[in-house]
């Protein structure tokens, strides 16, 4: 998933997921997240018809993209009700799983 799509997920703007993803940099090892790189961020907006190129839909950079693993990880690093919620609901699953 992008992280504006979990940003709207978890009630937090985009540029505040980015910081504190940024900030928390050792929680997120590549196969958790990576950015995308100019070729798949030109093929990603590649793929919606009526953009503008010019504007980017928006984005300065490439979107972090998140891997199942990366956004368990990102509901524990935000503290919105949201994320806190999804957190707990993740760690009762493991502990059922167990």
């Amino acid at each position: 998933m992008l992280d504006r799509d979990l940003a709207q997920l978890y009630g937090v703007e985009t540029k505040y997921l980015k910081r504190q993803v940024k900030r928390n940099i050792e929680r997120f090892p590549e196969d958790f997240m990576f950015e995308l790189n100019k070729e798949e961020f030109k093929n990603w907006r590649s793929q919606f018809g009526t953009s503008n190129s010019s504007d980017k839909m928006g984005l300065r950079r490439p979107p972090y993209a998140f891997t199942e693993n990366g956004v368990a990880m990102l509901s524990s690093v935000l503290k919105s009700k949201r994320a806190i919620e999804v957190n707990i609901k993740i760690i009762r699953v493991f502990t059922k799983i167990r």
